[in-house]
């Protein structure tokens, strides 16, 4: 076949050279808004099971940035791309963009190798939690709270009503839980590479590209082009695996899984629920520095 005809060719059919397909993976991890969804596994299974069945592939590479969101959904993508490269039997290398943080962090780990540049920020391994109270407010304005439950705890930590220290501490029980499984799912993934104390890796703090190698939580600096050049050639084909976008998904305004970037405030329509999601999306970014 000669080389116009070949360029008609879908790359995944071409031969010659290794074959490397590419699943990017960006933004914040859970449910933005019904309209606005984050990354969830139910929107990137099928993403990932069409690079995982790529022909001939001699890897899967994955683009990483975000900077968490859900630790359900979070640890479902991980576990979906270790069962994938487990059934496959390929490797998986991730490539850090500006940021895999927190529940992007916990992504990032089920590769066997993670690379990120010198300016990425990894890390903040960490659980968080917050509200707003509006007792004072209300109570300036002459509102007065009436709220009726079953259950006696149905109303913990209502921004409505004075702060329960008790509510807080159950809080806090269950996010050292939630922060328990974080800590035992880098430790399992990571291992021996770790070079920090719990004390140090585990507390939320975070850190840039050359630092997080030194930690052992990504093993080289490297970008996606030279690092998969040198280790499987110069022709490997990098074949981007996107999310199909669906008719539906088009009226309504809906993103591929997996292809959001920052929130913007741009089209919300007006609405209290987007408001606040995109402001609260932003907040996420913001605390990174983007």
């Amino acid at each position: 076949m000669n080389a116009a005809l070949m360029k008609l060719v879908p790359e995944r059919w071409r031969r010659g050279g290794a074959v490397v397909p590419v699943v990017r993976l960006s933004g914040v991890i859970g449910a933005v808004t019904p309209l606005r969804p984050g990354m969830t596994l139910a929107g990137l299974a099928k993403t990932l099971e069409r690079a995982f069945a790529v022909k001939n592939a001699r890897a899967v590479a994955l683009v990483i940035n975000s900077p968490g969101g859900s630790p359900v959904q979070s640890r479902q993508i991980y576990l979906r791309i270790r069962q994938l490269a487990q059934e496959k039997k390929l490797p998986v290398l991730v490539f850090v963009e500006d940021v895999a943080a927190s529940g992007g962090y916990m992504i990032a780990c089920a590769a066997d190798e993670i690379f990120c540049d010198p300016s990425s920020i990894l890390g903040s391994i960490g659980v968080v939690g917050g509200s707003f109270g509006f007792t004072e407010l209300i109570r300036k304005i002459g509102v007065e709270r009436r709220l009726y439950t079953a259950g006696e705890h149905k109303a913990t930590l209502d921004p409505f009503l004075p702060e329960n220290p008790d509510d807080v501490a159950r809080l806090k029980a269950l996010q050292r839980e939630i922060h328990a499984t974080f800590i035992s799912l880098v430790k399992q993934s990571r291992g021996a590479r770790l070079k920090g104390s719990d004390d140090l890796l585990f507390t939320g703090e975070y850190w840039a590209g050359e630092r997080s190698v030194a930690l052992g939580l990504a093993d080289a600096i490297g970008d996606l082009r030279s690092t998969l050049r040198a280790r499987f050639g110069d022709k490997v084909r990098t074949p981007v695996i996107a999310a199909s976008a669906g008719l539906l998904s088009g009226l309504l305004g809906r993103k591929s899984a997996g292809a959001g970037t920052l929130a913007s405030l741009d089209g919300i329509g007006g609405l209290p629920d987007d408001l606040i999601s995109a402001l609260e999306t932003r907040a996420i970014w913001a605390k990174f520095g983007f």
